[in-house]
Parts: C-alpha cells; structure tokens; sequence
C-alpha cells in the first residue's frame, strides 16, 4: 500500500502500464481505434489479387463478334437523324415517304389498288372520301390499313359509319352511312346545319338547306328532334313557325311567321299548346294586331298587343267630349 492507504497494484491482478511506456502508448491507441476497422491479412489481400487477375484473363480471351463497332457507328447515326427529324419537324414527310416506299414494295408483288367501290354516299364527293381515307394513285391493297381508313371517315361530321373491306387481289370496297340534315341551328350569331342528334354538319350556306327548322339558343339542337315530334301534333302551329328558341335550356319560346311571339311554359307544354290551337280557332288570335302570347301561367293568358293596335285602343277608351253649342244669332 501507499501512503494513502491504496494499494500499488491492480485488484484483479493485471499489471497497470506505467503511464508514458511503450505498452501505455498502445493501450490508447486501441481504444481510440473505431471497433469495425479490422486489419486485412496479407493472404487475404494476395487471394483478391489473383482472383482479379483471373477475371482480366477471361476478359482477354473474350472476342467480339465482327462488325460490332460498324453496327454501333451506324446506331448512332441513325439515332441522331432521328432526333434531328423529330425536332425539325419533318416527321410527317419521312413517314409519308416510307410509306411510299412499303407501297411500291407491295405494287411491285402484284397487289395495286386497281379499283374501289363505294356506295352510300350523297353529300360527299368521291374525292372527298378518297382523301378522307387516305387512299392514293399509289396505294397498295396490301398495306392498306382498313381499320385506321374507318376511324378517319367517321371522324368527318356527315359520316356516321363506314364499313371499309380489302377484296384481293386489287379491289376496295367502302360503304359510307351519312347523316341527313335535319334543322338549322343558330348560336352566337352563326348558323350551321344539324342532324337529328345534334351534330354540327356545316355552316349554313347552300340554299338547300333554306326550308329547314331554324332553331336557336344552348342545347336547343339537341333537342330539336324531340320539340319537332310534339310540335307534330299540332300542324297549324308547325306550318306557321318560323324558329324555335331554348330560354336557359328550361322552356320554348315560339316565333310565328307573322311575327307573333309565343312563350310557353317549362312543363305541360302540350297542354299550352292545345290552348294556342283554341284561341287561334275561336279568337283569330294570330290574324289580330299583336306580338305577344303569354302562356307560361295554366290560369290565364296575357296578350300584348302592337304599337299601333294599343294607341289604338288607348284613343278609344278615352272619354269624348261634348260638342259646343252654337252662338245667338
């Protein structure tokens, strides 16, 4: 023991290092060492060496096949034209000039288009169609696509269906369904022509199409071909209509040919319509002075009457006066 009452010696009897000696310096040095770092034996290191080595000799002995280097050259090439295409945007001319080139192809093997037969057409011209499905003086039946030829005529508004057949070895059948014009139809202050369910065919221009059903507002083509089968009913307010206009896409207003204008209520429009039918019967309402025939109300109707015709009645109801009498003679 020392002085101080403790003992010189360790416990567990382990010689303590003497603080600045050789096995000191070592002691601190292995607990400053993190525990993950291991210490690589110099056989494990002369393993990897040869396994490497071994792999460069596989490596060396490996041969290319021939041609490889051109292949990759022309790759490249390609890749860059492609890209170069696509950016200038002349996609569209490269694949129409390979499709030329497949088609000469497939004439050269004996299957041109020699003929085509369509049927169902009516407002469309054959040109018109032609071009419509692609087809050319140059087209060959053998890689004409028939199914992408049907997508493109029924995306023209008069085609509602196509059926598009290859009869080989030359020969191409197409049959058009068209729509029929069915009613003029005016909104935002242009007017096209419409079928029964609604599509815009044309904008009006052809006189022919004068004598159609005019009618006018959002959604009122749509809705056309049901107004028309009510007003069917009634062939006196049908033969004097000269347009029908959808208020807020709820009700029908009316516009005569005599400039009458009818409202009709949002529901029970039959039963307004039969009212109509009446007073133009018992009342002559049509042939009277007036521009207006309220119908909206089921208990009551409102007339309005003209500039002239309500001055008119105006003067009559005011009272006369009395004549002045004559002076003494």
């Amino acid at each position: 023991m020392d002085g101080g009452g403790c003992l010189a010696e360790p416990l567990n009897g382990q010689e303590r290092p003497v603080a600045g000696s050789a096995n000191a310096r070592r002691t601190r040095a292995a607990r400053r060492r993190p525990r993950t770092a291991r210490r690589i034996s110099s056989s494990r290191i002369g393993g990897l060496k040869r396994r490497f080595t071994a792999r460069l000799e596989k490596l060396d002995g490996l041969r290319l096949p021939r041609g490889l280097g051109i292949a990759a050259s022309a790759l490249i090439v390609l890749a860059g034209a492609a890209f170069g295409t696509v950016r200038g945007g002349h996609a569209p001319v490269v694949v129409d000039a390979l499709k030329d080139v497949r088609d000469m192809a497939g004439n050269a093997a004996g299957f041109h288009l020699a003929g085509v037969a369509l049927s169902g057409h009516k407002h469309l011209t054959r040109e018109e169609i032609f071009a419509i499905a692609g087809i050319t003086g140059r087209s060959s039946l053998l890689f004409f696509d028939v199914a992408d030829a049907r997508i493109r005529l029924k995306t023209n508004p008069w085609i509602a269906d196509a059926t598009v057949q290859k009869l080989y070895p030359d020969r191409l059948q197409i049959t058009i369904t068209e729509r029929a014009a069915y009613a003029l139809w005016q909104k935002g202050g242009r007017i096209g022509v419409v079928a029964d369910d609604g599509t815009v065919l044309e904008p009006y221009i052809s006189r022919r199409f004068a004598t159609l059903p005019l009618f006018v507002g959002e959604g009122a083509a749509t809705r056309a071909k049901e107004f028309l089968a009510l007003l069917d009913r009634y062939p006196d307010i049908r033969d004097n209509l000269r347009a029908s206009t959808l208020v807020a896409e709820r009700r029908w207003n009316l516009r005569m040919k005599n400039g009458v204008d009818v409202r009709l209520p949002e529901f029970e429009i039959d039963r307004a319509l039969e009212q109509l039918v009446s007073l133009d019967r018992d009342k002559k309402i049509f042939s009277r002075d007036i521009t207006l025939v309220d119908l909206r109300l089921p208990d009551r109707v409102t007339v309005r009457l003209s500039d002239a015709a309500a001055q008119a009645r105006e003067d009559a109801l005011k009272p006369k006066k009395p004549k002045a009498k004559g002076g003494n003679a």
